[in-house]
């Protein structure tokens, strides 16, 4: 028997039906004695646990002393008009959600050097 690719695999699988993957899988278990869908579920978590989540908020829990660096900051990252971002200052809040965790830590970096209090969700 020629061996295949994993593409050629994975090509193989997307033509089957529900119904033939699920006895593809029962005959894997009784040739290799291993549960194949136990062995992906098993390494999922892992590999989330690794890398985190991938999108957060920053949110702002305190301005600091020098809450004019701090506003400036969130205009500029946020596009908010001057009223916008003074209120976010002032009150703390959302300053930008769901963003990417690599941008949300430069920007919480940014802003705890301008005397703020970060935190991310």
């Amino acid at each position: 028997m020629a061996k295949i690719t994993k593409e050629e695999f994975i090509s193989s699988l997307k033509e089957m039906t529900l119904l033939e993957v699920k006895e593809l899988v029962d005959a894997m278990k009784e040739e290799f004695g291993v549960d194949p869908s136990a062995v992906a579920v098993s390494a999922a978590p892992s590999a989330t646990v690794e890398e985190g989540p991938s999108t957060l908020t920053v949110v702002l829990k305190n301005a600091g002393a020098a809450k004019i660096n701090v506003i400036k900051i969130i205009r500029e990252v946020t596009g908010l008009g001057l009223k916008e971002a003074k209120d976010i200052a002032d009150a703390g809040g959302n300053v930008k959600e769901n963003i990417p965790a690599e941008e949300a830590n430069e920007l919480k970096a940014r802003l705890e050097e301008a005397g703020a209090e970060i935190e991310l969700k």
